[in-house]
């Protein structure tokens, strides 16, 4: 394990920094790897989705003789190398034709992966239309009751969701937005769809929206699947403390998200709170007076 090495050059050492935890940790790279059998169908697909992950992805252009679900020692040993914690491997033959496993590692060893079939395909270089530029953040949409239903569903959803997201933003311009992943899943099938946003002219300030399809287009369907057990799961989702937001005292938030906070004031002395000067708000003499502990000046009329 690279942890474990002593760098001999001051290149070695910043290389094992960059491995090294972190807080807030680097963009999830993916591997994209061929397997022994892969035919030209499988091979055009790792290409387009390359194109779509560059440049946070490594496309292995080599046949790899391995089966996943069999053994998973090449992907943890291609996983190490590359510093890859994402992975598409393809394979094609008899009994799974055009076959894709989409999976992701945790601390360089295999948490959760898919088997999907591709039933339809259509590639890039196939639509004719303009394309989104490289390193484009994609805007990704979930279609379908059984994404939040079916346990295999919701965890093939969370699986896109890291493959495709890219780096984390702290802004967002409206002219950013300009490429769309849809995802459907619908008897069965999961329809992946992308499309570039055109924003046309609308009269106003917000602009009329258009899509327009640009490729790769993918018809699957679910085959087998090896997720993690939930502790597992639930160990790789752990945060470390430091990330953690800190409990605020005396802050509370309704349902609108409308923040209250509590204030602890010492007992004050209304009396001497000073108001505004105003002529309904003085004291008349008999008030005075009163206060004074004196006599009134004026004396009653005698009748």
């Amino acid at each position: 394990v690279y942890s474990c090495r002593k760098p001999k050059t001051k290149r070695a050492k910043r290389f094992l920094e960059k491995r090294e935890p972190k807080l807030k940790e680097n963009t999830k790279n993916a591997m994209l790897i061929k397997g022994g059998n892969a035919n030209l169908t499988v091979t055009e697909v790792l290409k387009d989705i390359y194109a779509v992950k560059k440049p946070f992805a490594v496309l292995y252009k080599k046949k790899n003789i391995t089966r996943p679900f069999e053994d998973q020692t090449s992907l943890e040993f291609f996983s190490k190398k590359s510093d890859c914690s994402l992975f598409l491997f393809g394979s094609h033959n008899k009994k799974r034709p055009n076959n894709l496993i989409i999976g992701r590692m945790f601390d360089y060893h295999v948490l959760d992966m898919i088997e999907l079939g591709v039933e339809k395909f259509v590639s890039l270089k196939d639509v004719k239309n303009s394309k989104c530029p490289e390193g484009t953040k994609p805007m990704l949409i979930f279609a379908g009751d059984v994404f939040d239903v079916n346990e295999e569903y919701r965890r093939l959803k969370s699986l896109l969701i890291d493959f495709f997201r890219g780096p984390s933003v702290p802004s967002i311009r409206l002219a950013g937005l300009e490429y769309v992943l849809h995802f459907t899943a619908l008897d069965g099938k999961i329809y992946m769809r992308s499309y570039k946003v055109l924003l046309k002219k609308s009269g106003c300030k917000i602009p009329r929206i258009e899509l327009e399809e640009m490729g790769p287009s993918l018809d699957l369907v679910m085959r087998r699947t090896h997720l993690a057990s939930d502790d597992l799961y639930k160990l790789s989702l752990k945060q470390p403390k430091a990330l953690k937001p800190k409990k605020k005292k005396n802050i509370s938030h309704d349902v609108f998200g409308t923040t209250y906070g509590r204030i602890h004031m010492q007992k004050q002395d209304l009396s001497k709170l000073q108001t505004r000067k105003m002529k309904g708000l003085k004291k008349r003499p008999a008030e005075k007076s009163a206060e004074g502990g004196g006599v009134s000046p004026k004396k009653s009329k005698s009748g």
